[in-house]
């Protein structure tokens, strides 16, 4: 089978499919399609994937020349797609997000390649609503956002995350962290680009104080804040210095991180559903009020499941430190929310999607 896979401009369009491509029989080819400067090439080159940028832009805001140039550059990704697609001759087109997905979709519908878009996320935004009528099969990750989309084209297959999720003993991640192994772990981050508002609710000196006086702290702060957190660190006592784990960035040891939480505070990305349900972490969610606003049905989904909290991005400041540190305190809280986040894991997630881009494959090839 010949796959071509095409989404990035955020890790939660990358992850997913990494984790369905292990699930893929080894003889698969695999060609990925992303921006031509987008942050997804390195992740891909990583996973020993050959990615090959087009050109792609957004069409969002109301400056008409911007909104021209948009159209100019996705006819020219358009024109590039059909190329790509012709040359590496795809047995289905697998799409997962990113103002990439759309030249992509576009040419492969018209060259009759079967295409499975999934979508992480609980509501779809308007790109993938538009898209979705040219797919042959939607994946979705939970029940809810099917009423998006026409009876009989969705599959819920759950979010796909790497297998060792499922797999992490906590005892052994927080040993691999160099963590106590007594003391709760507040794992903080704010998706693939970091988070600064939490960043600054987080790592302002009263609220780490306060914090790191009741848990341990792994703060993936992105690496735009790196230095201001990092000089945060430096101020604190000793004490308190050697419970706070600061890092820019985590790749594999994320897998470490989210095993050993006992509570994590984040956006409300899609990654979240699948990421602190597979290890049953209750979650404080706090979703970024702007481009579009798609992380609220995320958050509220959750929170709805009894799997999380919300705390508003404009209440950070006066409500954040009390809601952490209220759940700590509440163990019976947490364990609570954590059978809710465990009911909602779907470990054969990767495995369900992979099985529709099989079928589709099988379902081409015979019409042959």
């Amino acid at each position: 089978m010949r796959l071509m896979i095409s989404g990035g401009g955020t890790g939660g369009h990358v992850y997913p499919a990494l984790a369905v491509v292990q699930t893929l029989d080894t003889a698969t080819k695999i060609l990925w399609v992303g921006s031509a400067d987008g942050m997804e090439r390195s992740l891909v080159e990583r996973a020993g994937i050959p990615c090959r940028g087009i050109a792609a832009a957004g069409l969002r805001g109301k400056n008409p020349l911007k909104q021209i140039a948009g159209l100019l550059k996705l006819g020219r990704g358009y024109l590039q797609s059909r190329s790509l697609l012709n040359n590496y001759k795809p047995d289905v087109l697998f799409v997962t997000g990113g103002y990439v997905c759309a030249p992509m979709t576009l040419a492969a519908c018209r060259q009759k390649i079967p295409i499975l878009i999934y979508l992480p996320d609980i509501q779809p935004g308007q790109a993938i609503k538009f898209l979705s009528r040219y797919a042959t099969r939607v994946a979705v990750t939970a029940p809810p956002a099917q009423d998006h989309f026409p009876q009989g084209l969705t599959v819920v297959s759950g979010y796909p995350v790497r297998a060792d999720l499922y797999a992490t003993d906590p005892f052994a991640a927080r040993k691999r962290l160099n963590l106590d192994a007594d003391r709760p772990v507040l794992l903080v981050f704010g998706g693939s680009q970091g988070a600064r508002s939490i960043n600054k609710a987080i790592a302002a000196p009263e609220a780490l104080q306060r914090l790191l006086s009741q848990a341990q702290i792994i703060h993936v702060s992105g690496k735009l804040d790196v230095d201001w957190t990092q000089a945060a660190r430096e101020a604190l006592p000793e004490t308190l210095k050697a419970h706070y784990h600061l890092y820019p960035y985590l790749h594999d040891e994320m897998v470490a991180a989210l095993a050993a939480a006992d509570l994590i505070i984040s956006r409300a990305g899609a990654s979240i559903l699948g990421e602190a349900t597979a290890v049953g972490a209750p979650s404080i969610l706090v979703p970024y009020p702007h481009s579009g606003a798609h992380q609220w049905p995320n958050a509220q989904y959750l929170a709805d499941k009894g799997a999380a909290l919300i705390v508003k991005d404009a209440d950070l400041q006066e409500a954040l430190v009390d809601t952490v540190l209220s759940l700590l305190e509440d163990s019976a809280h947490r364990k609570q929310m954590s059978a809710a986040a465990l009911k909602l894991a779907k470990p054969n997630a990767a495995r369900v999607i992979a099985q529709q881009i099989e079928l589709l494959a099988k379902e081409k090839n015979g019409k042959r």
